[in-house]
């Protein structure tokens, strides 16, 4: 007997999907353990592995096409089986949530100022509700938005849909921001003995074993956060939670946004361990090969701009964590050394918290241990 296949829901925020690849064609033989497509989620690409056996009857989304969760991904049976009923019934449901959907999101408006939204390029979702009877959009409306906007000066090169990460980004980083109320605090680090402590270590290690900056910083990070525990916590609405294990989030930009693997119990890891886990997780971040149990329960997240010459910078905490460091590039400045002025290596970073949970002592407290770390990186160490 013929079953719907349904888009699956691959992570716990996945609301719809695309079909990078389809392993298989109509009439092809599938076992149950089989990988019948790769997926693209609002995280990661995964292989979607089937539990049924039989013959690919049908295929509803196509390769670069996306679908919700539940809707009717393929159909697999047995040779020559009649399947129109379930793709008639799978097309009414799919229907029947649309217009559902659109019946929530109708716009009241006129048919002179709908016309005139259409000739000019205005978005009705931007006015949403109007000045005529029961919110009403009519042409004073559109009159008052156009002279607003400036429309006729707005020119494009290109438009391009949102990805499904882009708008879980967008989604999650405006829940973030309006959420936590965020306090920044900054500070400089002298970083002379960071530079010659790894040089030291890269001088006796092999070209792929080499050690980054930002290994040592995670490092560090994870070092500080042992020692002051009260940093290393999430907030909900009942409690405070404090965690028994650091696991720290890199942010990773990648070509569709950012995503954020996570090196577990970083603070038990020695430095080689920490740099081989990033060099992996990286890659496979940006070849959306990174499997959702890796980029999920961080404690505490690092964003690291100073590749990108980027002198200092604020981040958006990323919840449920109630902190995320900013690191900067690496400048020569002046600096004053045993009453002297000297030229010396400095980083700036910048520690956002969540003021709910993270009081202005506590966060300078934490500044204070991961500043020497970093001045002196052979305690990192021990």
């Amino acid at each position: 007997m013929a079953e719907i296949i349904s888009m699956p829901q691959l992570s716990d925020t996945m609301e719809e999907g695309t079909v990078i690849k389809w392993n298989k064609k109509i009439g092809d033989k599938v076992y149950e353990g089989d990988i019948l497509a790769e997926i693209e989620t609002d995280k990661a690409t995964q292989d979607f592995e089937i539990d049924v056996s039989g013959i690919l009857l049908f295929i509803g989304v196509k390769e670069g096409e996306k679908t919700r969760v539940n809707d009717i991904l393929a159909i697999i049976g047995e040779e020559g089986e009649d399947i129109n009923h379930l793709i008639s019934k799978s097309k009414k449901i799919q229907k029947e949530k649309k217009d559902k959907i659109n019946k929530e999101d109708r716009i009241f408006i006129s048919p002179l100022a709908k016309k005139m939204a259409k000739k000019i390029g205005i978005s009705l979702s931007d006015i949403n509700k109007g000045s005529g009877d029961y919110g009403r959009i009519i042409k004073k409306d559109i009159d008052k938005y156009y002279k607003k906007t400036k429309l006729k000066e707005n020119k494009f090169h290109k438009k391009i849909s949102h990805s499904s990460m882009r708008k879980k980004i967008a989604k999650h980083l405006t829940f973030s921001k309006f959420s936590a109320p965020h306090y920044y605090l900054f500070n400089e680090i002298h970083v002379d003995k960071l530079i010659e402590f790894r040089k030291k270590l890269n001088d006796k290690l092999s070209l792929e074993e080499k050690i980054s900056f930002n290994d040592i910083i995670i490092k560090a990070v994870a070092q500080s956060l042992k020692k002051n525990p009260n940093m290393n916590v999430s907030w909900n609405e009942e409690e405070i939670l404090f965690h028994s294990h650091i696991h720290i989030g890199i942010a990773v930009a990648i070509k569709d946004g950012l995503i954020v693997p996570v090196i577990k119990n970083s603070d038990q890891k020695s430095l080689l361990q920490i740099s081989k886990e990033i060099k992996d997780k990286v890659f496979r971040s940006k070849s959306k090969k990174i499997q959702p149990e890796e980029i999920e329960n961080s404690t505490f997240t690092v964003s690291n701009l100073g590749m990108y010459g980027i002198e200092s910078f604020t981040s958006i905490i990323n919840v449920p964590n109630s902190s995320i460091l900013s690191i900067g590039s690496i400048m020569k400045r002046p600096i004053i050394k045993n009453s002297k002025i000297e030229i010396g290596n400095i980083m700036k970073i910048t520690l956002s918290c969540d003021h709910r949970i993270i009081d202005g002592a506590i966060a300078s407290n934490y500044i204070y241990s991961l500043k020497n770390y970093l001045e002196d990186p052979i305690t990192i160490l021990f």
